[in-house]
């Protein structure tokens, strides 16, 4: 069955070229052009990938993806024209999954687009019904869910993989380029620090004070690592 894809841009033309390039490739597209009408599209269907852009009338992109996450863990792409680096990271703090800078290539696009999917049937088809229990965490792999004691913890879905694989591989220093690469599931090209807003993100969610890390720890100049208590 076809990937169902929104697409939410007020750019008409570039909204229009998307659908006709993206549905070459068998995917079921939906459009949007603002952003209080991608969030009704958002709530009554269901997506596969959301390709949202950032500066919307009526509701912009980031309090669009905010308002999502609080229901759903579809993943998003946020697509903006401002380069500012931190309009891009800020994108990923309202929990997009990745971002494009307009003008993008369209075969860079679909890159990311088909990684992203294949990742998430993976996800589905491969981790069962599966309840890890790691120190003081409860992982569902099912039901993507995380609890601490019994406290339930919201993650985005790349904040859950993370977890999931630090967790489940204790002591193991991945770089930033290996979680990349494993997390978001393609070469990136594109800046490294989108790993260090989704480990802080992280870090804020789950450790009693991030700025202390207990957990998910910095192998300065290499990467981050899961620290168990047990070990």
């Amino acid at each position: 069955m076809a990937s169902n894809i929104l697409i939410v841009d007020d750019e008409a033309l570039l909204v229009k070229g998307l659908k006709y390039s993206l549905e070459q490739d068998s995917y079921d597209i939906d459009t949007a052009y603002d952003g209080r009408e991608a969030l009704n599209k958002a709530k009554s269907n269901e997506y596969d990938l959301i390709i949202l852009d950032l500066m919307l009338p009526e509701m912009d992109g980031l309090e669009v993806c905010q308002k999502i996450r609080e229901t759903s863990q579809v993943p998003i792409i946020m697509l903006t024209a401002k380069g500012e680096d931190m309009n891009k990271i800020l994108g990923l703090e309202y929990g997009a999954d990745d971002y494009l800078t307009k003008p993008f290539n369209i075969l860079e696009l679909k890159a990311r687009i088909k990684a992203i999917l294949r990742r998430s049937i993976s996800k589905e088809s491969k981790i069962g019904d599966q309840v890890i229990h790691v120190e003081e965490f409860t992982i569902n792999t099912l039901g993507r869910k995380v609890s601490i004691g019994d406290k339930d913890v919201n993650l985005t879905a790349k904040e859950f993989d993370l977890l999931l694989l630090l967790a489940t591989n204790p002591g193991k220093v991945f770089t930033r380029e290996e979680l990349l690469e494993i997390i978001w599931g393609y070469e990136y090209f594109g800046d490294l620090r989108t790993v260090d807003v989704h480990i802080r993100r992280l870090r804020e969610k789950i450790e009693k004070n991030s700025s202390q890390a207990e957990y998910i720890l910095t192998k300065w100049g290499v990467g981050y690592y899961f620290r168990s208590k047990t070990q």
